[in-house]
């Protein structure tokens, strides 16, 4: 039981995007389509899960002076190989994404596992904890990023299906960014407090 509440407490509970509020350069910056978002979640995820568990491995070998530059280092190779691995293979991922790639090793999220969860457990536990805060931040940037597609393109995924005299314009636009996740957050928000 303890081992799915790690798995569950990322998605839901300490959903990274809607309840501890981290990683909003990305959210912010790659939410113009459902697609970007699921992208940029799923590589995360699996830079979160590979650090993570890698950490888990060394963290009795890193010495406490330089924990949080190793950890970087760790971070930091496996964005390398998925940045890589994008590029080879869903190279239009890769050019819609762009920067916010390789800025997955500043990202608070996959520092903030390192530090906070990664270096104080088991190599299984550390993994599921990746996978599930991965999933979570992948499940916001995917609903953030088809709310903002919806209203702004009048489609999903690339499908369309409303015309595009009725799109609102300013859901692709930055300032629609803030707006579609300040809703998300407040109604995330209100349906805890709701089952609490």
């Amino acid at each position: 039981m303890k081992k799915l509440k790690i798995l569950f407490n990322g998605i839901l509970k300490e959903n990274p995007t809607f309840v501890l509020v981290l990683g909003m350069c990305p959210t912010l910056g790659v939410t113009t389509s459902a697609f970007n978002g699921f992208g940029m979640g799923i590589a995360t995820l699996f830079v979160l899960m590979l650090s993570n568990m890698l950490i888990s491995l060394l963290k009795n070998f890193i010495p406490d002076m330089v924990r949080i530059p190793a950890f970087i280092v760790v971070i930091a190779t496996f964005v390398s190989i998925v940045d890589l691995l994008i590029q080879g293979f869903v190279p239009a991922l890769g050019e819609s994404l762009g920067l916010f790639i390789p800025l997955i090793v500043v990202n608070c999220i996959v520092l903030g596992r390192a530090e906070a969860f990664a270096s104080k457990n088991s190599v299984f536990d550390s993994m599921l904890d990746g996978i599930g805060m991965g999933l979570g931040f992948t499940l916001s940037l995917t609903l953030v990023g088809a709310v903002r597609e919806i209203l702004g393109s009048g489609s999903i995924f690339g499908f369309q299906f409303i015309p595009e005299t009725y799109n609102i314009l300013v859901f692709v636009l930055a300032p629609g960014a803030f707006i579609v996740l300040g809703f998300l957050m407040a109604l995330i928000r209100h349906l805890q407090q709701a089952k609490e």
